[in-house]
């Protein structure tokens, strides 16, 4: 998994992509998700270093089976709130 962290004005938006995902474009319908390396592309990780990192988030964005999962089992995204995109996951965090 790649997690790219950056400081924002609004707080830490961390990026998070399952590596196989990085370029690639997901649509369903009228929506549709370009993983792009300037926004996804950052640092490998494990499930420990994703969790870490949304814990630290006031926002977030994740694409790929793997680290969708390690949000969810970490109890970080709700599963009812996951966007399935042509058989990859999609899930946005946002902490209010």
């Amino acid at each position: 998994m790649l997690i790219r962290e950056r400081d924002t004005p609004e707080g830490l938006l961390v990026a998070v992509c399952d590596r196989e995902c990085l370029g690639e474009t997901y649509a369903d319908g009228e929506v549709s998700l370009t993983v792009t390396e300037e926004f996804y592309g950052g640092d490998p990780g494990d499930a420990e270093d994703v969790v870490d990192a949304l814990r630290r988030a006031s926002v977030a964005n994740l694409v790929g089976e793997r680290c969708v999962d390690v949000a969810v089992d970490a109890g970080l995204v709700d599963a009812e709130n996951v966007l399935e995109l042509e058989g990859t996951r999609h899930a946005q965090l946002l902490w209010l």
